[in-house]
């Protein structure tokens, strides 16, 4: 080669070296949308575009566990459609009769007729009476339900499932995993309040994650803070009865539904929020917690040192006072 080509060629391929380097630079990226009814965010660190792998996993769960799609797994199922079950919905419905053996029937599923009924669920609700609640809780129990090679029995057709207190903690653990296929070391998965965390956040800090104060707003309007966690490599999930309520002749009630009883909970506990080693344990958890209240609460965090929580609880002062597990 001519002497005098040497300069400018190696100029080229440095140039070209650099903008190659540039362009597979792993960066970190922002998506979000709306899914299961609600919002989601994905940040992530990577060199490509995931916003494919994102959405496959986010509509795979979609298909198989929400009650909102018409032509999911769970809605065949709710009307009694022959179908088999997927190996999401399987793993859900696993763990959902863990939790509720654990809980001693506060996380259950099948409370769906009663959580319709009270105006909180994915039908109109009704005018409610004792006896009506009474007619209801004939239809709620998980161990009126089996799941028995991807076929679910029902004791009565009329026995309805929700995973929504589950789901979307799912869904954010089935997102985190497309994510570690694809390599990514550093992330954070949102899925309607329910998290998984994993390494750094763009500063390079663990990832900041705020529990709102438990004040009445069910226009999500208010966003105070009560305290910023500092957390990584883990799940979090948080359930309170500030967002989701309404007021009938002066009494307030709130979406979480005590299916041993069929009544809205009526106790001090506002807030739970639960941290694990996957979401979708995390999110139930919370549910269960809400409906416990905080000493059967706490009472399952000292038997259960892997789970840790933080409660916000209503005192007689009008002040909160905050609750934590003892690993927390």
């Amino acid at each position: 080669m001519n002497k005098r080509w040497h300069l400018p060629f190696l100029l080229f391929l440095i140039i070209g070296s650099v903008i190659i380097i540039g362009e597979n630079k792993p960066t970190f990226r922002t998506q979000q949308g709306k899914i299961f009814g609600t919002l989601y965010t994905v940040t992530y660190e990577h060199n490509a575009d995931l916003q494919e792998e994102i959405m496959e996993a986010l509509k795979a769960v979609d298909g198989s566990l929400s009650p909102f799609n018409k032509q999911s797994l769970i809605t065949h199922i709710n009307n009694n459609e022959p179908v088999v079950a997927d190996s999401l919905f399987t793993k859900v419905f696993r763990m959902a009769e863990e939790v509720y053996a654990e809980s001693y029937g506060a996380f259950d599923p099948t409370v769906a007729p009663l959580v319709n009924a009270w105006g909180f669920g994915f039908k109109n609700g009704i005018e409610v009476s004792p006896a009506v609640i009474d007619s209801l809780q004939a239809l709620v129990g998980m161990s009126r339900i089996t799941l028995t090679e991807g076929q679910v029995v029902k004791e009565d057709p009329r026995i309805m499932l929700d995973f929504s207190a589950i789901a979307k903690g799912f869904g954010s653990d089935r997102v985190a995993h497309a994510l570690d296929s694809c390599g990514v070391k550093n992330y954070m998965v949102e899925i309607g309040g329910e998290i998984v965390l994993k390494g750094h956040n763009k500063k390079g800090n663990a990832w900041g994650i705020g529990i709102n104060k438990p004040i009445d707003d069910s226009l999500s309007a208010c966003q105070d803070l009560q305290t910023v966690l500092r957390l990584t490599d883990c799940a979090i999930a948080t359930s309170g009865n500030y967002r989701n309520f309404y007021y009938k002749d002066g009494v307030k009630y709130a979406h979480t539904i005590d299916p041993r009883t069929g009544y809205p909970v009526q106790h001090s506990l506002l807030s739970a929020t639960v941290i694990a080693d996957n979401c979708m344990r995390a999110d139930a958890l919370a549910t269960s917690f809400m409906v416990l209240g905080v000493d059967s609460a706490m009472a399952y965090c000292e038997r259960h040192p892997e789970i840790k929580g933080y409660f916000i609880v209503a005192a007689d002062s009008g002040r909160h006072e905050i609750f934590t597990s003892g690993e927390f």
